[in-house]
């Protein structure tokens, strides 16, 4: 597994629970990487390794450094240990760059509507940047959902770019619990759902916009159903997944299991705990897999099937390029007993 080794330089507090970290750029080899993509931080902590996606906050070619950000999880042990104890001057190893929540304009875009709540603006103000920047001829539309002012991410950079691109960016700040000085052009009260979703795009711009989602599922319904009812293509919808979505009724026919592993030259017989993917399985056993997402997007944790069956949960595998007796071990779990898997030991 390629890394690299990246200096803190600066930690900003966005929000009270926000904070985004600078790493200097390595001097002979940069690191090159797409708005709207993530880094992969791994920490070794209490003798085990972990491997937490941040989505990039900075764009390429206009952010000097590269910038991650990082909201505290309730009882997130990778979010808390950064809050708490990451300082400039530390050394982090990082994974390449990976995903595809990126922009590629097509011939005949005027118009990117970025949908986000939270912390699900950090890739969207990415993008924002780099379209602003790189394609005046596209004007972008920012639909961010939070709970007032004080916990919206990147409020001044937001402003800062629409009094810089006021004639091509706009913003609609969605607001849960607005305070009296909240109101005004952009400020709405309430959460985004389907109705409000389909008036601002049907304002303009329906056949030639691209939509890039990024928050909780609720988000993705109400945005994708609005969309649909506007029959805008499916082609032109994207969006960046942060978990797995899975179904109770899903699991009905998972039971524990007992499977054999084989990673690189060592065998293992790993129990497989109903409820818990592959993946999950064998990091807590301190077998370490390598891994990124945990979300099926990428396919870092794919293992060879080679006898029983998995059934694959919370994902369609679409991002990723499989071969039939391939899995993403993050979403897949034992469904038949007598499974042997195999995973490559990158050196």
């Amino acid at each position: 597994m390629q890394t690299y080794t990246l200096t803190v330089i600066d930690l900003k507090k966005e929000t009270e629970d926000t904070i985004t970290i600078s790493f200097k750029q390595p001097g002979l080899k940069k690191i090159k990487y797409q708005a709207g993509q993530y880094l992969s931080l791994i920490f070794k902590i209490n003798g085990r390794r972990y491997i937490r996606p941040y989505s990039f906050s900075s764009a390429p070619g206009i952010d000097p450094s590269l910038q991650v950000t990082v909201k505290r999880i309730p009882n997130g042990i990778i979010s808390n240990h950064i809050h708490d104890l990451v300082k400039v001057g530390d050394l982090i190893t990082v994974m390449p760059p990976m995903g595809d929540f990126i922009f590629e304009p097509k011939s005949n875009t005027n118009a990117v509507y970025l949908w986000g709540v939270g912390s699900g603006i950090t890739p969207l103000i990415s993008l924002t940047k780099a379209i602003l920047v790189n394609y005046p001829q596209i004007e972008v539309h920012l639909v961010y959902g939070n709970r007032c002012n004080d916990s919206t991410i990147f409020l001044e950079t937001i402003q800062d770019l629409v009094s810089k691109y006021q004639d091509k960016f706009k913003v609609y700040h969605f607001l849960t619990t607005p305070t009296l000085d909240q109101s005004g052009d952009g400020i709405i009260k309430g959460r985004i759902n389907q109705n409000n979703a389909t008036d601002i795009v049907l304002k303009e711009h329906i056949d030639t916009s691209l939509h890039f989602i990024c928050g909780p599922s609720g988000l993705k319904e109400s945005v994708k159903s609005a969309l649909t009812t506007l029959q805008i293509s499916s082609d032109v919808i994207f969006s960046e997944d942060f978990e797995l979505i899975t179904n109770p009724e899903d699991f009905v026919d998972i039971a524990t299991q007992f499977i054999q592993l084989k990673f690189g030259d060592e065998s293992f017989k790993l129990e497989v705990i109903k409820g818990k993917n592959i993946l999950e399985s064998a990091l807590d056993a301190g077998i370490e897999l390598p891994y990124s997402c945990q979300t099926g997007n990428c396919d870092s944790c794919k293992g060879k099937l080679k006898n029983g069956e998995l059934k694959v949960i919370g994902t369609d595998h679409h991002k990723t390029t499989l071969k039939t007796d391939e899995f993403l071990l993050c979403c897949s779990y034992p469904l038949t007993e007598g499974i042997y898997i195999e995973v490559n030991k990158e050196l």
